[in-house]
């Protein structure tokens, strides 16, 4: 039943119930619609309360209805909200808990609204490129002001309803209700049953005493926070209709808004992201129903600045962990960049003494494999090779309790290998943490041949109580995200050999959007990382080509940051990259004991080499079956590679230029004598999505 209906004390009760946040979906409004017209009809009725069960009024639209004729048909969203206006009898929402979006535009249609302390109010069409689109910059400035109003819309964060009914002279809540909502919003009903209707929201003036000034503010803000993207410009644009234009001509003008935001290569972006998202988190063959296995105590080998920050996740969600380290020093020092890194945030406000307090003390240390066989969860975070791993998972296998998790944070490694160490292969899974791992959201989580079920269920569940997005792979050389940045890293280093700088690169690549360009991130990751990687790879891959002048800058001990030098030169204590003269000069003698003349290459070129290889790669993953879905690839790169957001991800990006263009453009790329042909095979499933005119996602 997706809305209920009852009467109580003279009161008809609406009760939205559609899990998990009572979505506005077409069978939820026909049941609101309904229970209106239902009402209205019965004399013994006084009034009505439209509110939600479980714990939501209501989130807004049912994004299991985006893009279906559903979401559009009668009685839409604006239909309805005017089905609410136009009401005979007095109509309260009764708001708690969380009422977003639509579900804010349907409370701002009521007569009346009333709330419970703790409600998230928002309207955050703005985090998927629109602008609300059902009166939300029409009405919520009626009620709240200019200011606050734009504020909420611009972006798009909630704001608890207690803050806003406590505001001067706003009229989004009529009262504040402490103890049962409901009980409280009937006897609220009954109060005002016999009065006349108040005006509606519709019929309020907004007032500002200098609204140009702040308009024209907001609009400098706007500009330069949010570049990339349209929308936070466009709901200035609209919420100034709700000063200078009569109500429905407001309306008017924002839904124009709204529906040319909706075609946007941004807004498509960000709705991919936004439901990509939420389906990373669904495996086909593990069911929501799957049993989980409890986790209360976790344990970490390995301080370091790995450990370290994969312990900090745990231990700000209020889990214990214990960390081993083989020796006194390097525990010492662990604990102490955990310590030093809780103290900043103290420092500069972030984060409450009393919490400080409590997360120290959840954390332990131990110098023996013994102290962890009460832990429910064991991540290893220690040297990145495969005998190092056997060494721990061996002890790990020794001392573990029965149906403990064991983890390993391995980037690269065979996670079958890792299981094959145990006795137990089916509760061994791989926990991928990026760096830095208590602030990066990306978790890949590796599933092994032999991993159980209620393993995966347990760790997905697990990495969404520590606030990471999750992505399964299987199990292959690099898994999804390591192997796809291999192509990418190959063609950068292509591209110094046939003529560009590592600057020219990075500044093409950042230009599109990328948060840092290949020889940056090299540089701040650590270039002897890939240089052990590509020795490892030319035993196993001995075909695989490289340019050398990666080896080569490493030879030289140009490592990165670490070393203040790599790519580019480094003054101490500073990140900024200074472009390296020697560098240049160095990848200039390369190509001419190589034979190659250099070209000038264009941005375009450099980007499109750089993000189609992505793209290839990503489409062999897919046809493997290492990645469950298009949206898994995109969501590693976006939350774990700075690939730019309003571009939605490698394989979205790739849907919006047109796989055609992105097979005839590679194609070009393979008739290049300084490139390798092979390399720009287009992988058979992007062939073949292409000549059938298809899409990734």
């Amino acid at each position: 039943m997706s809305a209920s209906y009852d009467i109580r004390d003279g009161i008809a009760v609406i009760t939205m119930n559609n899990p998990p946040v009572n979505g506005l979906g077409f069978d939820t409004r026909c049941a609101i619609a309904d229970g209106l017209e239902r009402a209205q009809a019965d004399a013994g009725v006084k009034a009505i309360v439209l509110t939600g069960a479980g714990k939501a009024f209501s989130g807004g639209a049912d994004i299991r209805e985006f893009g279906s004729p559903k979401a559009i048909a009668e009685p839409n969203l604006l239909t309805l909200i005017r089905a609410a206006e136009l009401c005979s009898k007095p109509l309260v929402a009764a708001v708690h808990t969380v009422c977003m979006g639509g579900g804010l535009e349907l409370a701002l249609g009521c007569h009346y609204r009333v709330t419970a302390p703790g409600a998230q109010i928002a309207l955050p069409e703005v985090k998927i490129g629109l602008i609300p689109g059902a009166g939300g910059t029409q009405r919520l400035p009626r009620v709240l002001g200019l200011e606050t109003a734009l504020n909420m819309i611009v972006s798009g964060e909630p704001v608890k309803s207690e803050l806003l009914a406590s505001q001067p002279g706003q009229k989004l809540f009529d009262k504040l209700i402490d103890g049962d909502l409901l009980a409280g919003a009937i006897a609220f009903a009954n109060e005002i049953a016999a009065k006349p209707l108040p005006t509606l929201v519709r019929d309020l003036k907004v007032s500002h005493p200098n609204p140009d000034a702040y308009l024209q503010f907001a609009r400098n803000m706007v500009k330069g926070m949010a570049k990339n993207f349209p929308a936070p410009g466009k709901c200035i644009d609209a919420v100034e209709y709700s000063l200078t234009r009569k109500f429905d001509e407001g309306m008017a003008g924002e839904r124009e808004i709204f529906m040319a935001l909706m075609f946007t290569p941004e807004s498509k972006a960000l709705r991919h992201a936004f439901l990509g998202e939420r389906a990373a988190s669904k495996i086909p063959d593990v069911p929501e129903s799957t049993p989980v296995r409890e986790i209360r105590k976790v344990a970490v080998i390995g301080a370091g600045t790995m450990g370290g920050g994969i312990s900090m996740n745990f231990l700000n969600a209020g889990v214990p962990v214990t960390i081993l380290e083989m020796k006194q020093d390097a525990l010492d020092r662990g604990i102490g960049v955990i310590r030093k890194n809780y103290e900043a945030q103290v420092k500069k406000g972030k984060l409450k003494t009393d919490k400080f307090d409590q997360r120290m003390g959840l954390l332990s240390s131990t110098l023996s494999y013994d102290d962890l066989k009460d832990a429910d969860l064991i991540i290893e975070a220690v040297f990145e090779e495969l005998g190092v791993k056997e060494t721990v998972f061996k002890k790990l296998d020794g001392v573990a309790k029965p149906g403990a998790i064991l983890a390993s944070n391995t980037s690269t490694l065979d996670v079958d290998k890792i299981a094959a160490f145990t006795k137990r292969p089916q509760d061994v899974v791989g926990m991928h943490f990026f760096s830095p791992a208590n602030v990066m959201k990306l978790l890949e989580v590796v599933r092994g041949k032999a991993t159980a079920k209620d393993v995966l269920a347990t760790v997905m569940g697990t990495a969404k109580k520590i606030k990471k997005t999750a992505v399964v792979s299987g199990v292959c050389d690099g898994f999804i995200g390591n192997r796809m940045i291999e192509q990418y890293s190959r063609q950068a280093g292509f591209l110094l050999d046939e003529g560009c700088t590592p600057a020219q690169v990075d500044k093409a690549v950042e230009k599109f959007g990328f948060a840092m360009g290949p020889f940056r991130m090299g540089d701040l990751a650590g270039n002897d990382i890939g240089w052990a990687i590509r020795k490892r790879r030319a035993v196993e891959q001995p075909g695989l080509r490289y340019s050398k002048t990666a080896d080569l800058l490493c030879e030289l001990g140009r490592y990165g940051q670490k070393t203040q030098a790599g790519w580019y030169d480094y003054q101490a204590g500073k990140r900024d990259a200074i472009p390296s003269d020697k560098v240049n000069q160095m990848i200039a003698d390369y190509r001419k004991e190589m034979g190659i003349t250099p070209r000038k290459i264009g941005d375009e070129e450099i980007v499109h080499r750089l993000v189609f290889s992505l793209v290839n790669e990503a489409a062999k993953i897919l046809e493997e079956g290492i990645a469950n879905k298009a949206s898994d690839i995109d969501m590693v790169y976006l939350t774990g590679y700075g690939f730019p957001l309003h571009r939605g991800g490698p394989l979205c990006y790739a849907d919006q230029v047109g796989l055609y263009n992105v097979v005839q453009t590679m194609k070009r790329f393979a008739a290049n004598p300084n490139d390798d042909a092979s390399f720009w095979q287009p992988a058979p499933l992007l062939a073949k999505l292409a000549a059938e005119g298809k899409t990734f996602t």
